[in-house]
């Protein structure tokens, strides 16, 4: 049942990385003590698999720095 709800919202938010941690982001503030963990992110994966949760933007990737820049430089 949840492999159907993963990947339902799978096809909403394909990078893995960005669905695992919008998930557990919704989970923490939906979740309510006197439930069950499991059905909250069971009720979370449905919501964003119709497309309630899903991140606007992501964020622009930055470049890393060139390596010789990161090079000590040798003791004469």
């Amino acid at each position: 049942m949840r492999s159907e709800l993963v990947f339902l919202a799978g096809i909403k938010i394909e990078n893995r990385f960005l669905l695992s941690s919008t998930v557990m982001r919704a989970v923490r503030m939906l979740h309510i003590n006197s439930t069950r963990t499991e059905d909250t992110v069971n009720r979370v994966f449905e919501e964003v698999g119709k497309g309630c949760y899903a991140h606007g933007e992501l964020p622009e990737i930055v470049p890393p720095p060139p390596i010789d820049v990161l090079m000590i430089a040798p003791l004469v």
